[in-house]
């Protein structure tokens, strides 16, 4: 069986999501964070060499990186769902939206939050360009959903799974103001609003509140 090894707070929610987006059995392990570090417990990392989530096993193999394991699950129990086909009119809106999340708009969140917690002074100029890309990045998203319902267009796809994770629960640990993207704060209700993520929340994340606005 598929199994789902989910470290709290952390990308393989998207994991978690897709699979009850599709319907899948599976099998859900949970790790909690160390409460000083707030990193991985041993365990979590000894499971691949990068040490870091997510991570699945699926019979014999273990995959890491989450566009991976949504590409290798969406190929072998997708069937179609949840993604546009080449000859769709918005594919290379699902293309392109699918690798925004982790290629710009979190290695973005995550750049500024190593360079937060430097200290460096406000006027620093790599802290300041590194919240104009930021700032850059959450307004480009929301002139996108103000045109769309979602990512890829008016079907929901994984693009707005691997969107979620830092439009939401990233925000723990780079925090943004939302309050400047109204556009976003209406998508987030749309989405957030998902049977599938409500369920896939509350089991990887139970109590947790779901930063939606």
């Amino acid at each position: 069986m598929l199994t789902v090894h989910h470290l709290g707070k952390s990308q393989s929610e998207r994991i978690v999501w897709l699979c009850e987006e599709l319907g899948l059995p599976y099998e859900l392990k949970r790790y909690a964070r160390d409460s000083v570090t707030m990193l991985a417990p041993p365990d979590y990392k000894a499971l691949h060499p990068i040490g870091s989530a997510p991570v699945i096993t699926d019979g014999d193999l273990v995959l890491a990186e989450s566009g991976a394991i949504v590409d290798y699950i969406m190929a072998k129990y997708g069937d179609g769902r949840l993604a546009l086909r080449p000859d769709h009119p918005d594919f290379a809106q699902f293309l392109y939206w699918f690798h925004f999340a982790n290629g710009t708009l979190q290695a973005g969140m995550g750049r500024l939050m190593i360079l937060n917690r430097l200290k460096l002074a406000a006027d620093n100029p790599m802290l300041a360009a590194s919240r104009g890309r930021t700032d850059r990045a959450f307004d480009l998203v929301d002139a996108r959903v103000r045109d769309a319902e979602y990512l890829a267009g008016d079907t929901f796809t994984t693009a707005d799974i691997m969107m979620g994770f830092s439009l939401t629960t990233m925000r723990y640990f780079q925090p943004y103001d939302l309050s400047r993207c109204p556009n976003v704060i209406k998508y987030l209700g749309r989405v957030g609003a998902r049977p599938a993520y409500r369920r896939a929340m509350e089991k990887g994340d139970p109590g947790m509140a779901l930063l939606l606005s």
